[in-house]
């Protein structure tokens, strides 16, 4: 490695560092990654998931990585898979200015919200963190009508572009009430960071 990428590695803090230690996946290749992207920043926030995919009879981990600075918010994924029977990694890295990120969206199902605040099981079942930077739309088409059941003219289509960009899903069952609460927390300090920026 170069000495100019040498000094711009960057130490986590040692709570994150634990924390992808604790995830058991390829922690020092994902804790390079993550001080290799900081080039000098402070990690302000961060966030991990941990997901498995499933490809055919296999599982395959997923792990992503969001970090905070002051100017930029990094997201890096590493993924596990096998390659003539040898086990590999692949790791990306992307860097978003703060300023660039239009959509910080938090979608929360609660069940029996009637019974929100005063009964335990009133609680969110499921959560999706979805940020939005302008990298990646998602257009749905679907065919147009004009709401007349009888008529059989070809008005084309419709629909809705929306932007993609990463969506983390969680929830109590699968990651733990606590990483849900985490992730909440973090959503909220992300909008309140990308609103500062403009």
């Amino acid at each position: 490695m170069s000495e100019s990428v040498d000094q711009a590695r960057t130490p986590l803090p040692p709570a994150l560092a634990a924390e992808i230690q604790s995830c058991g996946f390829f922690p020092e290749l994902v804790i390079d990654v993550a001080e290799t992207s900081l080039a000098g920043e402070k990690v302000l926030d961060h966030l991990l998931h941990l997901e498995a995919n499933f490809a055919n009879d296999e599982v395959y981990r997923h792990l992503t990585v969001i970090l905070r600075t002051a100017t930029r918010m990094l997201i890096g994924h590493t993924d596990e898979g096998t390659e003539a029977g040898r086990l590999q990694a692949v790791t990306s890295s992307e860097s978003i200015p703060l300023s660039a990120v239009n959509s910080v969206v938090l979608t929360r199902v609660v069940q029996h919200p009637d019974r929100f605040g005063k009964d335990p099981l009133a609680t969110t079942v499921e959560t999706w963190l979805q940020m939005t930077w302008g990298a990646v739309s998602r257009i749905d088409l679907e065919p147009a009508s004009c709401g007349n059941p009888a008529c059989t003219a070809d008005h084309g289509y419709t629909g809705a572009v929306s932007g993609d960009d990463i969506i983390i899903r969680m929830s109590p069952a699968a990651d733990g009430p606590d990483q849900v609460e985490r992730m909440m927390e973090f959503a909220t300090r992300m909008q309140v960071a990308v609103g500062g920026a403009r």
